[in-house]
């Protein structure tokens, strides 16, 4: 055992020497080439001593990165994510501009933005030549893994030796998205899961012979693809609730507005995601999906896990907001992540003006704007997000967690502005497939075997928005139809002005144009009008309570009629004084919801399940008092969302309902032959098998109380 560890201390020893005679060679070489950076020593400028001084100072960076910058990012982590990965930048320059000052000379000269330069080359330089030297040491690489292992686990419970978990969610990549992207050869990674060559359509049947000798063998599957339909609000607050927490309920929407505490809710806010994930514990009386050695990684919701980070409902927690933060600590300690994801972040940044420019250029239809801030956004979202969550990932395998939960929004990000299918979301469907490719592999070296289960919580559904093609949003046409003043340009609409002829039809006498002389309306007598892709709420916030079809048609007798009858409007549903709820559409189509059975009316379009999703919602203490959702095309899968978005999900129409679960063939089938995985609460008890099948102890024995119910 000594001669192990003296063989392993020597071989470290060897490494740490040749990553500082390549981190000295990158310093002369930087020195010949940028012009604001010398390497000058007190006894001339002779190669010897040149060389010498870039020895210096590359081994004083060296031991300066080591010791001195995990705790400055430590000390960083209240700073902003992107602050921060932008301030890490530039403090590695810093810590240059240090170093040379430190060598004997102190003659060395580095104008700082040289500095920062010289010191994101010598640290990618430095990282990827520990890294490859250890790769190819198969030892040392293993036991450099064990290394962050036992630091990821210091503290915690012994690693067990029953399969561990991890749930990696691919946000809204809906199931014929993945599939076609499959079939493409865009994802090489699940297509082996599924058994397929990666570019080669589905597989072919498990009796089929093999194929001539020397053609490449079909790879046997470790996976099934499943399909699974959300509930009506198709979007990841409520999916990734129910699946984390067992419960939904009440989460009508992304956005909506709760009477009693007259408050705007809304599902990626940090106070409103801690008080759903409260409502949600409350209900099930069970912690969550990961109560017990579990990680919840970028998600909204913790889902009760110990470990926590880049969770957005414990930021609001005292003493909480610097643990969600730790997740960026643990990946940017290393200055080369940082180093990595700054330049990754520019070039996507690049990416995306460059393919907005294009569609510009194209005239695409449909599009929406992508100037202003979006570019930076959606570079965080794709690069940022992604390396920290994926990094945080691979640490908790190494460290031999039970359950892992993390949420990868990449593809989301980009399908709202650049549309479900293209150029565009094709790029991110394949670097999302090779962060499937690292955390596979990272799980190969874990102290555990783990199972890989991959999900979405919603799809995409395309289709140009409301405003595009009407000239006036969602919340112009509810103010023509109750008679408010609308602004210019929705006047001249021609939904505008059939709103406002059927007000005047409606109340007998003229409507106050704009500009007129009107009495102000009340703080609160407007109606308030919010959007979640293609799905619509309107409430009136001086009602303490839901109104009626009979109450609205009193107070605004326009309203109900303009918005059914609109051609970009599939349905409403309102209370109803004498059905208790119905649902009402175009020609005075009046449906009551224990009737859509037998005659599912404006449903029909909205496929299978549409009508229990609305019951459902009906029940709902929150559910506005008109919900509205937007026209939907069978034939193209089309939808028109009420927000500046082309690819939109929220409500009911097209792909946008109709999310997928990839999972290991060692795990029992997700649904029996003919069943129908609907719901996210259903998706959590999926789950939850699962956890219990691999013999894990963060789920209770007794089931919750949603679960006895179903």
């Amino acid at each position: 055992m000594r001669g192990v560890r003296w063989r392993g201390a020597v071989s470290q020893a060897g490494r740490s020497l040749a990553v500082w005679a390549v981190s000295t060679l990158t310093m002369l070489v930087l020195a010949g080439i940028l012009p604001d950076f010398r390497l000058q020593s007190a006894d001339g400028d002779s190669a010897t001593t040149i060389a010498v001084t870039a020895a210096v100072g590359a081994g004083v960076f060296g031991l300066l990165s080591a010791l001195v910058w995990p705790l400055l990012v430590r000390l960083l982590l209240l700073v902003p994510a992107l602050v921060l990965g932008l301030l890490v930048f530039f403090l590695n320059g810093s810590l240059l501009l240090i170093a040379l000052r430190l060598t004997p000379s102190g003659q060395t000269e580095a104008a700082p933005e040289t500095a920062v330069i010289v010191a994101a080359v010598m640290s990618a330089v430095a990282s990827a030549t520990g890294g490859a030297l250890a790769v190819r040491d198969d030892d040392a690489y293993r036991r450099r893994l064990y290394r962050l292992a036992d630091r990821r686990r210091r503290g915690g419970p012994p690693c067990a030796t029953t399969p561990g978990t991890v749930f990696l969610q691919l946000d809204g990549v809906g199931h014929d998205v993945l599939s076609a992207a499959v079939d493409k050869g865009l994802m090489p990674t699940i297509a082996t899961w599924l058994g397929r060559t990666p570019g080669t359509g589905p597989a072919p049947a498990a009796d089929l012979p093999a194929g001539p000798p020397g053609t490449r063998p079909t790879p046997l599957p470790t996976h099934r693809l499943t399909p699974w339909h959300t509930d009506w609000s198709s979007q990841t607050g409520a999916s990734q609730l129910g699946i984390l927490h067992g419960s939904n309920h009440d989460v009508p929407a992304f956005r909506w507005y709760e009477k009693d505490s007259r408050e705007v809710m809304v599902c990626n806010r940090p106070t409103s995601a801690a008080e759903l994930q409260r409502r949600a514990v409350e209900r099930t009386g069970d912690g969550g999906l990961l109560t017990l050695d579990g990680a919840s990684r970028g998600n909204l919701f913790g889902g009760g896990a110990d470990e926590q980070a880049l969770v957005l409902s414990i930021a609001t927690r005292r003493g909480r907001e610097t643990r969600s933060r730790a997740g960026y600590f643990a990946y940017f300690s290393d200055p080369a992540n940082a180093v990595r994801t700054a330049l990754s972040f520019a070039a996507e940044v690049i990416r995306e003006i460059a393919q907005s420019t294009r569609a510009r250029l194209r005239k695409e239809r449909p599009r929406v704007s992508r100037g202003g801030l979006y570019p930076f956004v959606r570079a965080f979202a794709t690069v940022v997000e992604r390396d920290v969550v994926v990094a945080a990932v691979m640490g908790d395998l190494l460290a031999g967690r039970t359950a892992v939960y993390a949420d990868l929004v990449a593809y989301d990000e980009v399908a709202h502005h650049s549309g479900p299918l293209g150029r565009d979301t094709d790029q991110v469907l394949g670097r999302l497939d090779r962060a499937l490719a690292l955390i596979e592999k990272a799980a190969e070296h874990a102290p555990r075997p783990y199972r890989i289960v991959v999900l979405s919580d919603h799809g995409q559904s395309p289709g140009e928005t409301f405003r595009a093609r009407y000239g006036l949003t969602l919340g112009d046409l509810v103010r023509a139809g109750s008679g408010l003043p609308v602004p210019r340009r929705a006047e001249r609409t021609h939904s505008g002005a059939e709103a406002r002829a059927a007000v005047r039809a409606a109340l007998r006498r003229p409507v106050e144009e704009r500009g007129a002389q009107h009495r102000p309306a009340g703080p609160r007598s407007e109606p308030i009008v919010l959007a979640s892709g293609n799905l619509g709420l309107i409430s009136f916030p001086d009602v303490p309570h839901r109104m009626t079809k009979e109450e609205i048609d009193a107070r605004h007798p326009a309203l109900l009629s303009t918005l059914a009858n609109h051609p970009g409007i599939g349905f409403l549903l309102v209370r109803s004084a004498e059905h208790g709820g119905v649902v009402l559409a175009a020609h005075g189509a009046e449906t009551p919801l224990d009737r859509l059975d037998d005659d599912p009316g404006p449903l029909a379009p909205f496929g299978p399940g549409a009508a229990d999703a609305v019951r459902r919602t009906h029940t709902f203490p929150h559910t506005a008092d008109i919900m509205v959702n937007s026209f939907h095309d069978p034939a193209d899968g089309e939808v028109l969302a009420f927000e500046e978005q082309i690819g939109s999900h929220g409500g009911l129409g097209g792909a946008q309902s109709r999310p997928f679960l990839l999972s290991p063939l060692a795990l029992s089938a997700p649904a029996d032959d003919g069943e129908t995985l609907t719901g996210a609460e259903h998706v959590h008890r999926v789950l939850r098998r699962w956890l219990r099948e691999s013999d894990g102890p963060q789920i209770p024995l007794q089931p919750a109380p949603e679960e006895r119910a179903a």
